[in-house]
């Protein structure tokens, strides 16, 4: 594959190469899409090369992260900087782009109102404002002759502008603003008067043409306007544009023909390309269907932009621009002694780091007398001490972890032991389901559960819970086991109540005085759908039927701790569809972030929603409600419920 890419991108070249000898190459696209994928092939191909080759010294490392942490945070603020500086230069060359126009558009109103007010004083000597002729009357005619010295392409429509006034004026007799008449776009004003006939609408407008363009003002270079006219999603992509929701079809260009923009004063004297959108009215007797807008363009330089913004601030303007150059001045010079100061600790920290890297090699080869040098009183200093007190005792903890090891194992061992004593294949009988799950806090655990055949028809059920943990409850729980198989047979001649008194004094005459076991021993009979149960000192376990729950309490006290302590025992009934679920404390005892235990009331309540199902989802579901209950998989104490369904 490393092959095959490397000639993809070797053909390409080759073919970038013929095809300044030959316009056309069969298949040229194609083949540059392959060299792309190749190259992105072999550029994840070579990272882990670089990072084995070029990464693997210190040194290299430390200058990667300083450029990552010093460098290039530099030169994202330096970006930053620079487009947040290039916006505000756009913003600002939009505003004064915006400024300029609205200061035609204002004289261009004053003109219209001048207008208007002749036109209302003819009207006064008895002249129709009807129809045009009023523009022939002297004072308007004049008025209108000595406002196109200023405005050569000066037009005035009498009574037109009714919808721009009524529409877009905001005090009802007065509207300026970017205007299309007749198809063309205007710069316009419209103004209403009352005349002795009546209210009458005036419109006075100039072309927005090549010539108005270039009396903006000196600092912008070329101005080109472009037209948006409604569209609609049909138009074709390659000529229509969107903006705001609405679609917009580009008319033709009007561009200033004299502006150039000058030379730029120094090297960062560079060139803004402001663009605006300014909306655009329509004078008419209906609406347009959609919003209309123009699209300005221009170019300025930024030194003229700089000069209008520092002009607003006063004497002030030089002393800021002089402290921006000595904040860069400083900057550099923070830089600068940065670099150093980071050559001078590479040097310091790779050359301690070589000396361990060097005495590492010692140790690996089992030479533990290798000392490094101590350079200086720092960290890297404590360190290289600590590697030689380190060596000192290497042979002690070889020696403390094979001794570790050999426990580990034997703790494995231990567990692999233990889990022979559970049962490895569940008895089946007709009308009886089982399920049990043990999850030990350690390695090895101290629950034990049992089934136990005792007859064709009859199945015992144990579980127990050995006091204390790991190894000694581990082998407390496996002289149980064996006791309960060696007694299980006298159950059907005895009951249950007698089997946990010989277990009792079993237990008390071979164990410790503080070791003892909390035990549970039911029976349960197929043919005459009865349990049989003992509970010595074991939390209840819940006998299910219907909604009723029923807690199996029954029995004594632990076995193991009194020698001769009375049991009794308890026989219930069992309906069809009847659910048995035991349980160990580490089921109810997980606590949450408050310190609340998960406590049986929780328990039975989780049982009785889930007594619909299988047992050994029950047993599953019981526990994950547990361990969502505290938050955490981490458990406290061994884990053990056993399920049964009967009937």
């Amino acid at each position: 594959m490393d092959i095959f890419a490397t000639t993809l991108v070797l053909l390409y070249a080759l073919t970038r190469v013929a095809l300044i000898f030959r316009p056309t190459i069969p298949f040229a696209g194609f083949l540059g899409f392959l060299a792309f994928l190749a190259t992105v092939y072999l550029f994840v191909r070579l990272i882990p090369w670089l990072r084995g080759r070029f990464m693997w010294t210190l040194r290299n490392r430390l200058i990667v992260t300083y450029v990552f942490i010093a460098v290039v945070p530099v030169i994202l603020l330096l970006s930053m900087a620079g487009l947040a500086t290039y916006g505000l230069y756009l913003q600002l060359g939009a505003h004064l782009f915006h400024d300029d126009l609205q200061e035609r558009i204002s004289t261009i109103a004053a003109d219209a109102d001048a207008l208007a007010g002749a036109v209302e004083m003819e009207a006064a000597h008895g002249a129709s404002t009807a129809n045009e002729t009023i523009l022939q009357r002297p004072g308007v005619a004049n008025l209108i002759e000595a406002e196109r010295r200023e405005w050569p392409d000066l037009r005035v429509f009498p009574n037109r502008g009714q919808r721009l006034i009524q529409s877009l004026s905001e005090d009802g007799q007065h509207f300026a603003g970017l205007v299309e008449i007749d198809g063309k776009i205007w710069i316009a004003a419209a103004v209403r008067k009352s005349g002795p006939a009546g209210p009458f609408d005036l419109v006075v407008a100039t072309p927005l043409n090549s010539a108005f363009l270039d009396s903006f003002a000196s600092e912008f270079g070329p101005i080109a306007i472009i037209p948006l006219r409604p569209g609609s999603d049909k138009n074709p992509p390659g000529i229509s544009l969107n903006f705001n929701g609405h679609v917009f079809i580009p008319g033709e260009q009007i561009a200033s023909r004299r502006r150039t923009l000058g030379p730029p004063q120094n090297w960062a004297d560079v060139r803004i390309n402001g663009v605006a959108t300014i909306e655009l009215a329509h004078v008419g007797p209906q609406p347009p269907e959609a919003p209309a807008a123009v699209f300005a363009s221009f170019g300025i330089r930024a030194s003229a932009l700089s000069r209008r913004l520092f002009t607003s601030v006063g004497d002030v303007g030089p002393v800021l621009e002089i402290l921006l150059i000595a904040a860069a001045v400083i900057f550099l010079l923070l830089g600068i002694a940065g670099l150093a100061t980071g050559f001078v600790l590479t040097r310091t920290i790779t050359t301690s780091v070589d000396d361990l890297y060097k005495a590492t090699l010692h140790v690996r080869r089992g030479d533990f007398t290798q000392r490094v040098r101590v350079h200086q009183r720092d960290q890297l200093g404590a360190l290289g001490e600590s590697f030689n007190e380190m060596t000192s005792s290497i042979a002690e903890l070889i020696e403390e972890q094979s001794k570790r090891q050999k426990l580990e194992n034997e703790i494995v061992i231990a567990r692999e032991v233990q889990s022979q004593l559970f049962p490895q294949v569940l008895p089946t009988l007709p009308g009886l389901e089982l399920a049990a799950i043990c999850r030990p806090a350690r390695v090895v655990s101290g629950d034990y559960y049992d089934f136990i055949r005792t007859g064709n028809n009859t199945v015992g059920i144990a579980l127990a819970d050995i006091s204390g943990k790991g190894i000694f409850a581990a082998l407390l729980m496996a002289s149980l086991q064996a006791t309960l198989r060696s007694h299980a047979g006298f159950d059907g001649v005895s009951g249950t109540a007698e089997l946990v008194a010989r277990l009792n004094r079993h237990l008390f005459r071979n164990t410790s005085d503080d070791r003892y076991a909390t035990f549970f021993y039911a029976v349960y009979d197929v043919a005459a759908r009865t349990l049989t149960y003992t509970n010595a000192g074991h939390l209840a376990p819940f006998f299910v039927n219907g909604s009723n729950v029923q807690e199996l309490s029954e029995g004594g006290t632990v076995v193991g701790l009194i020698e001769d302590c009375k049991f009794t025992q308890g026989t219930i009934k069992v309906e069809p569809g009847s659910l048995f679920v035991a349980f160990s404390d580490g089921l109810t005892e997980p606590e949450n972030v408050y310190g609340e235990e998960f406590g049986v009331h929780r328990l039975r309540d989780e049982v009785l929603r889930q007594r619909s199902l299988h047992p050994q989802p029950i047993a599953e579901n019981l526990i994950a409600a547990a361990e969502q209950w505290a938050g955490t998989a981490e458990q406290a104490d061994d884990i053990t419920v056993v399920v049964a369904r009967m009937g």
